[in-house]
């Protein structure tokens, strides 16, 4: 079977690629083309354009970008209709991947959505498109099956969450060879997890960083976003007694006491690691503005909304400064607050299922192609 897939962020290029492991196990026939990046690349298959070539970031940010991303989404067509595949699977990224399915419903092509995008947050006339382009939806996240099929009667399958087929997989770090490589001593380890876009890491590492002189007994380390270069943040990290780690968030999630954590996908990657966490975000004014008025949700945090409680507190916008962001930080070191916080933690995971959701969409999508 030929498979195209489209994946337009970091996260994306994850679960993308463990959906391409899965798939080849099915399949010994399987075909790969897709966007994404180097995780799905290394599972073979052709690379169209990098996710880092697609992300923009907020409102403000996708109007000025407005010519380039028209211009990508005409070289995608052109690229299926060439391809010819027996089936697309989009990975969450809905601006883009709509506008395709739109497209590729009318030319007669199979269109898969594997992590539904957030319509429950924002946008929730994005069902009409859902219902009328999509031919299989399949969810990660557990309030989301209710969503579709109660609420709008669309059927869906829930097929837990690939995140933990990831860390599952991983291989074990030597805590001394990773404190060893990186010149680290014996004081416990703060993750500092800025975001994947050059403009959210911009505005929040500046306030993060600031918490390294108000924790000496403790070290940050800075997880360095696979989609960025080394380089881009040099201009952050010189001259600050903090280590910058490239491409091994996990090996720095599985050691780490605490965490500052962007919101986004990174907080539940956090939390499946047991780390006690404060979560953060600050976006552009002009976006934040909007985005207040059109989201109706009481919580940003992955772990907050999947519990339905504040399990992990939240800095938001001008509560995203120095003073808050240094006595939430020092809550959570507190061991009271970390056994609570643990507790939860186990709860998410169950509520989240067990490993398999890669395999178990593979699956769903192998049997509909051949049935």
């Amino acid at each position: 079977m030929k498979y195209y897939l489209i994946a337009g962020e970091a996260s994306g290029d994850l679960h993308g690629s463990l959906l391409m492991k899965e798939l080849k196990a099915k399949d010994d026939q399987a075909q790969f083309r897709f966007w994404g990046g180097d995780l799905m690349q290394e599972e073979g298959g052709e690379l169209v354009k990098h996710y880092r070539e697609l992300a923009f970031m907020g409102f403000a940010e996708v109007l000025g970008n407005l010519r380039t991303i028209m211009k990508n989404i005409s070289v995608c067509k052109n690229d299926i209709k060439q391809f010819e595949p027996d089936v697309i699977i989009y990975i969450d990224y809905p601006g883009f991947n709509f506008r395709i399915m739109k497209w590729a419903r009318l030319k007669g092509f199979k269109n898969h959505y594997y992590i539904s995008p957030q319509i429950w947050a924002w946008k929730e006339g994005r069902i009409k498109a859902i219902k009328r382009d999509v031919d299989k939806m399949y969810v990660i996240l557990p309030f989301e099956k209710d969503f579709y099929e109660q609420k709008h009667q669309f059927p869906v399958h829930f097929v837990g969450h690939p995140l933990i087929d990831a860390i599952a997989q991983r291989e074990r770090v030597d805590h001394i060879k990773f404190l060893e490589t990186y010149q680290l001593d014996d004081r416990p380890l703060i993750a500092i997890l800025p975001g994947s876009r050059k403009q959210e890491i911009t505005k929040m590492l500046k306030v993060m960083l600031k918490m390294v002189d108000q924790f000496p007994d403790y070290q940050f380390i800075i997880a360095g976003a696979p989609g960025q270069d080394r380089s881009f943040y040099d201009q952050f990290v010189n001259n600050q007694s903090v280590t910058l780690v490239m491409n091994r968030t996990y090996d720095l999630l599985s050691l780490s006491h605490a965490a500052m954590v962007t919101s986004g996908t990174a907080t539940l990657e956090t939390a499946l690691f047991k780390v006690p966490q404060v979560v953060c975000y600050k976006g552009g004014s002009i976006s934040y503005q909007i985005a207040k008025r059109v989201i109706k949700l009481d919580y940003i945090s992955l772990v907050n909304l999947i519990m339905d409680s504040p399990v992990v507190t939240e800095l938001i916008q001008t509560n995203f400064n120095e003073r808050k962001l240094k006595e939430e930080l020092g809550l959570i070191l507190d061991p009271t607050q970390r056994h609570r916080i643990f507790a939860d933690y186990y709860e998410l995971e169950k509520k989240l299922g067990g490993i398999g959701a890669s395999e178990k969409t593979a699956d769903l999508i192998y049997e509909s192609l051949t049935n």
